[in-house]
C-alpha cells in the first residue's frame, strides 16, 4: 500500500520541461490552425482542454493521451476536412454507383432488379432495424475497447494498431477526394440532383430512433457537413483493422467478437441504406490498404526507430518511488 501510494503521489510531480514544450507547440498549433483556417468552435476548445488537463493533472493521464496520439491526429484531420469539401475538388457521382451496384449485386424480383438497400427497403423488419442500429453504434467503441486494452497491455502494439488505423483513414480521405459519391438513401431522396447545402440523413436508421423512443442517429447525421463520402465506407473499415490488431495481439475471443461485428456493420451498412455493397468492399480494401502501408513500408523505414524513441519520450517521466 506504501509502494502504491508513493507511485500515485510521483505522478504529481512537477511535469519535466520537455512534456510541458511539446504541450505549449501542441496548443499553439492547434489554436492557430483552428481559428485562422478552420474556424474556432466550442468542440475545439473542449478537445483542447481535454488534452491539456489530461498531460498536466498525472503522469498515468499524459501516458494515455501520448499513446493515442495517432487517434488525435485522425480527429483533427478529418474535422479539418470542412475547409474544402470533396465535392468542390472533383465532380460528385450519384447515378454511376447505383448503376455499377444494380449490375453487380442487383436481385431479380418480379418488380425487377434492385439493389440490396431496395431489396432491404422493401423486405425490412423492425428485429433487423434493431439489430443493425446496434451493430453500428460499435464502429467506435469496439475499436477504443481495443484501445483501452492494448494500453494496459501493450503500449507499442497500440501505437501500431492506431497508426495503421490513422493510415487507413488517409486513404479512405485521398479516395473521398478523388471519386465524390452520393449514398444509396440520396439517390432514393433526390435522385441525380446535386444539391450541397442539404443536412445529411440517418436512413433507415431513423427507425432504430423509434425503436428506443430517442433521436440518436438522427441527431449524430444532420451534423454531417459533407454527405458525398459514401466510397469508400470507413464504417466497413474500422473493424477490419481492429480484428486485425485483436488477432495479431492473440486475443482469441476478442478476434471472434470482433469478426461478428464486422459482419454486422456490413450488413447494416447496407440494410439502413447508407452504402452500396461496393462501398463496404472498397472499405475493407481500404482497411487492408491502411494496414499494408503502415507495416510493410512504415515500419521498414526510419519511423519504427522513431516509434521506439517516442514510447521512450513518454515514459521518461517515470520516476522511482518507495
Amino acid at each position: 500500500m506504501k509502494r502504491r501510494l508513493g507511485q500515485l503521489k510521483a505522478g504529481f510531480l512537477p511535469l519535466e520541461k520537455e512534456h510541458l514544450l511539446t504541450l505549449s507547440v501542441f496548443a499553439l498549433a492547434y489554436i492557430i490552425w483552428t481559428t485562422s483556417v478552420v474556424g474556432f468552435r466550442q468542440d475545439h476548445l473542449i478537445f483542447l482542454l481535454f488534452i491539456c488537463i489530461m498531460i498536466l493533472i498525472h503522469r498515468w493521464t499524459r501516458t494515455l493521451v501520448y499513446s493515442f496520439v495517432f487517434f488525435a491526429f485522425f480527429w483533427i484531420i478529418y474535422d479539418s476536412m470542412r475547409i474544402y469539401p470533396n465535392y468542390l475538388v472533383n465532380d460528385v457521382h450519384i447515378l454511376e454507383p447505383y448503376q455499377l451496384e444494380k449490375s453487380l449485386f442487383g436481385i431479380n424480383t418480379p418488380a425487377g432488379t434492385l439493389t440490396p438497400n431496395e431489396y432491404f427497403e422493401q423486405n425490412s423488419t423492425w428485429f433487423l432495424d434493431l439489430l443493425s442500429g446496434l451493430f453500428y453504434l460499435t464502429w467506435v467503441p469496439v475499436p477504443v475497447a481495443l484501445g483501452i486494452y492494448l494500453f494496459f497491455k501493450d503500449k507499442k502494439m497500440l501505437l501500431h494498431f492506431s497508426g495503421a488505423y490513422l493510415f487507413t483513414n488517409l486513404v479512405g480521405f485521398i479516395i473521398y477526394y478523388t471519386y465524390p459519391a452520393a449514398p444509396p438513401w440520396y439517390f432514393a431522396k433526390y435522385g441525380v440532383q446535386q444539391l450541397f447545402d442539404i443536412p445529411g440523413d440517418a436512413a433507415r436508421l431513423t427507425y432504430f430512433d423509434r425503436i428506443i423512443g430517442y433521436p440518436l442517429f438522427s441527431n449524430m447525421y444532420t451534423k454531417n457537413s459533407n454527405v458525398f463520402a459514401a466510397i469508400p465506407s470507413l464504417h466497413a473499415s474500422y473493424p477490419v483493422v481492429t480484428w486485425y490488431y485483436a488477432r495479431k495481439e492473440k486475443l482469441k475471443w476478442a478476434t471472434i467478437l470482433i469478426f461478428l461485428d464486422i459482419l454486422g456493420i456490413w450488413f447494416a451498412a447496407v440494410y439502413t441504406n447508407h452504402h452500396y455493397v461496393i462501398d463496404v468492399l472498397l472499405g475493407l480494401l481500404c482497411a487492408i490498404t491502411g494496414i499494408l502501408i503502415y507495416e510493410k513500408w512504415l515500419m521498414q523505414t526510419a519511423f519504427s526507430r522513431w516509434l521506439d524513441r517516442y514510447i521512450g519520450f513518454f515514459n521518461s517521466n517515470k520516476r522511482k518511488t518507495t
